[in-house]
């Protein structure tokens, strides 16, 4: 049986990500996204949160609920993959901050 692979191109596109958060995107554990780093709401947290202004993806739980959104962990990593800082959902709350990755090709024939 063949594994499941999500993006065609993650390998490539962060080369320093961790194989746990490659093999947990590729399963679709896992989601990511580019962050707006031209947004206020951006701007402002990272005035605030250590390194954030060198993060331009964030990793999150694809499955966790708004109500438990306080207890998840965000992972910000920066264009290789590289973690530059982890945030809680108490903390910060990613609505109108990220948007799709146009770099991950997502894979078209699974099956």
């Amino acid at each position: 049986m063949e594994k499941f692979t999500k993006f065609e191109n993650l390998e490539e596109e962060l080369i320093d990500l961790t194989d746990v958060l490659k093999n947990s995107l590729q399963s679709e554990v896992l989601s990511i996204k580019k962050l707006v780093k031209s947004c206020e709401k951006f701007k402002k947290i990272s005035q605030s949160v250590h390194n954030l202004d060198d993060a331009e993806y964030v990793i999150f739980s694809k499955y966790m609920t708004k109500q438990f959104h306080d207890s998840e962990v965000y992972i910000f990593v920066d264009t290789t993959g590289k973690n530059v800082c982890n945030i809680s959902g108490r903390d910060i709350d990613l609505y109108n901050m990220i948007m799709d990755c146009e770099n991950l090709v997502e894979k078209k024939d699974q099956y």
